[in-house]
């Protein structure tokens, strides 16, 4: 009984944090991480040059109402023909998520390879084992010959330096709320990062620093 109320109460803190999304504010902190993230050369450029969508997540919390429970807002793009996409929002929780040692909120930066970009826009949001991995930093990232072989590399920052970051048994959840405020109410997750539809005007300094970042 005492999990299932603790359970109940992760999610009413889940769902208020969802509803509180505020989409330039959060654009204007993941351009921030993404900054940070192209200046301090910790992931490899071999990563980012194979990144098909990257996620920010910037200051995932501790839920104070929850023993080890997490939460962040955040946004997602993808690759296209054109460039990356518009940003499609998200949210991020679970009670497993590793925080840094003292620290009450840090970055998170998810990058997918082209199974993590079909399992996204498929749906498939639990980072379970076999799903996500921490991501190499410096000069470690994969090579030809090892590949890079789980879906999602996990990173996070502390102290303007990147370094792998775990979020296995987390859960990440589209913002609908958010992109059909943005979009239109028939806007769904796949249009969005397939690049169907036109990102709004205060998103360009994030879709630059994405540029930047990884490139087109």
């Amino acid at each position: 009984m005492k999990r299932l109320l603790m359970s109940a109460a992760f999610v009413a803190v889940f769902c208020w944090f969802a509803r509180a999304a505020d989409a330039p504010k959060v654009l204007d902190s993941a351009t921030q991480v993404l900054a940070n993230m192209a200046s301090s050369n910790q992931i490899p450029s071999s990563v980012l040059s194979k990144t098909k969508c990257i996620a920010v997540i910037p200051k995932l919390t501790k839920a104070g109402l929850v023993v080890g429970g997490k939460h962040g807002n955040g946004v997602v793009s993808c690759r296209t023909t054109d460039g990356w996409s518009a940003p499609a929002f998200i949210s991020i929780g679970g009670g497993s998520i590793g925080l840094q040692a003292g620290a009450e909120h840090q970055d998170i930066v998810l990058l997918m390879n082209p199974q993590g970009e079909q399992e996204l826009i498929s749906g498939h949001w639990d980072l379970g084992a076999e799903a996500v991995a921490a991501g190499p930093s410096g000069g470690t990232g994969p090579t030809e010959s090892t590949g890079w072989k789980a879906p999602v590399l996990s990173y996070s920052n502390s102290s303007g330096a990147f370094a792998g970051a775990d979020v296995e048994g987390s859960k990440i959840s589209p913002d609908e709320d958010t992109n059909h405020n943005l979009y239109g109410k028939d806007a769904s997750l796949k249009g969005i990062l397939e690049g169907k539809l036109q990102p709004p005007a205060f998103a360009q300094p994030f879709l630059s620093a994405l540029k930047r970042a990884a490139g087109k």
